[in-house]
């Protein structure tokens, strides 16, 4: 049997005992100890690792057998691990915090099918070389889950259905309904830490970054919630260092919900030039939904659903938006800066602002079925057509002494070009790549840059990259005339 060594940093981890793969041996035996390091292996007497599962910043988790039940049942060993060099003060709240996890499983999780249970919180003592000195280990061991994250799910199948995520969603929401009655803030919601079971249902997993719904914030003001978060998953409230609410965690399942919806990562759907987030060009979904995850989406969560519950009354079809709640209950976090988890964020507390009415509901907005563009992304099409025009002009005069084919060839290459980047047949990245290809096949093969005005300009190479820049500088600005015409005729009609 294999047994695996938890000591932080254990050169070969890994041991082999053949006499294990004796049940009654296995039942009987009273410690094993690592053929390297020399640290115990049978963990309270009681779990035996089998494999490493995956390391995090404040620790690591190993899956274990548990010795002393009838089927040697699986469970989950989480080791706490704290990484880097941490003061004093940030060892303790590290430890604190993966205290709290354990204290929200056997709170939660016990009373609740989709939370795993909490099965053992305890701390082994490991003499050292060092008389009278011993290495001190914390260890929690939860029920194990047999699944898959969707994260990995993501990765192995690919992107998500509608129908998927709404059940998806529609799971989860329940979960966070009865975290959140029970005055807790999970705070780190991302497809890692949703786990699909086996037999289809669905859990949250992580609670070791949650946080405690409070009546209020102590006297003084506004205290700064712990940098711990996921980027790209955290809503702005959270990366700030600020107080978070309910609606933190109903942004980051929304962040969730898109990337299994269109399978790119939240950095490529968020635009910081525009300050939105830009996921429904890249997946059909009902309006409702739409309306639904752009509301959880909004950066001020006053401006969010202020509960699970209401989400899960927003998704109902014979149901209108319910109205924002008053403003959400703030959390009173711990004072002391911890390590970072995930990713660190130091900031400054920003200065509490008054009080805001709850703002009008809003009904759900119809999405069109295109994809939708900004203005840069509008006019850098432009110039590629124009770019790609113009090196296809130089090409047919090179080779057939004009470019007046038929008016009908030039509406339809133009066609094809504008057609592909409307549905993103070719987005940014491509744009650049086929333009470098096309120009660089103009330049290597000499017919195509024979025309005589190429060479009575001097270089021909230098003469068609200005005229194909030209055209791209003509594409943008008949598309900005377009754009005020349409805009002045908007206004008037």
């Amino acid at each position: 049997m294999e047994v695996y060594c938890t000591r932080p940093g254990c050169p070969r981890p890994v041991n082999q005992f053949p006499d294990l793969d004796s049940k009654a041996t296995l039942q009987t035996v009273q410690q094993k100890y690592c053929t390297t390091c020399g640290m115990p292996l049978i963990l309270l007497g009681r779990y035996l690792p089998t494999r490493l599962l995956g390391q995090g910043g404040f620790g690591a988790a190993f899956l274990a057998r548990d010795r002393y039940t009838p089927a040697m049942r699986q469970c989950v060993v989480k080791q706490f691990q704290p990484s880097g060099d941490l003061s004093p003060a940030q060892m303790k709240l590290a430890h604190d915090l993966f205290e709290r996890e354990g204290t929200v499983l056997e709170s939660l999780g016990n009373r609740h099918a989709e939370i795993p249970d909490l099965l053992a919180f305890f701390q082994l003592d490991v003499p050292t070389s060092i008389p009278n000195k011993s290495d001190q280990f914390f260890y929690l061991v939860q029920e194990f889950i047999d699944g898959e994250n969707l994260e990995d799910e993501l990765a192995r199948r690919g992107v998500f259905s509608e129908a998927e995520v709404m059940k998806i969603l529609v799971a989860t929401l329940k979960i966070l309904k009865f975290v959140h009655e029970n005055e807790v803030i999970h705070r780190d919601i991302k497809p890692s830490n949703i786990m699909r079971h086996r037999d289809g249902r669905i859990f949250l997993l992580d609670f070791g970054a949650v946080k405690q719904i409070t009546a209020g914030t102590p006297a003084g003001g506004r205290t700064k919630s712990t940098g711990i978060y996921s980027m790209g998953f955290a809503p702005p409230e959270q990366m700030a260092g600020d107080v978070v609410y309910p609606a933190t965690d109903l942004y980051a399942l929304a962040v969730t919900c898109i990337t299994l919806l269109t399978g790119k990562q939240p950095q490529e759907l968020y635009d910081p030039y525009d300050n939105s987030w830009n996921w429904r060009a890249y997946t059909q979904v009902s309006d409702r939904l739409e309306a639904v995850f752009n509301r959880m989406l909004k950066a001020s969560p006053k401006e969010r659903f202020q509960s699970a519950e209401a989400v899960l009354e927003a998704l109902q079809p014979s149901a209108a938006p319910p109205p924002v709640a008053t403003p959400p209950t703030r959390v009173a976090p711990p004072t002391v800066t911890p390590p970072v988890a995930h990713t660190p964020v130091v900031t400054p507390t920003p200065p509490s602002p008054p009080p805001v009415p709850a703002p009008p509901v809003v009904a759900p907005v119809a999405p069109t079925s295109s994809p939708r563009f900004s203005l840069i992304e509008v006019l850098g099409g432009a110039a590629f057509t124009g770019f790609e025009a113009g090196l296809l002009a130089i090409a047919l005069i090179s080779v057939l002494g004009t470019t007046f084919i038929t008016p009908a060839f030039w509406l339809l290459a133009v066609g094809i070009l504008v057609v592909a980047q409307y549905f993103r047949w070719i987005e940014r990245t491509e744009r650049i790549i086929f333009a470098i290809l096309t120009l660089g096949i103009v330049l290597a093969v000499p017919s195509l840059r024979a025309w005589g005005l190429l060479q009575s300009l001097g270089s021909p190479i230098q003469a068609v990259l200005f005229l194909a820049i030209f055209a791209a500088l003509i594409a943008v600005a008949g598309t900005i005339l377009f754009q005020l015409i349409y805009r002045i005729l908007s206004r008037l009609f």
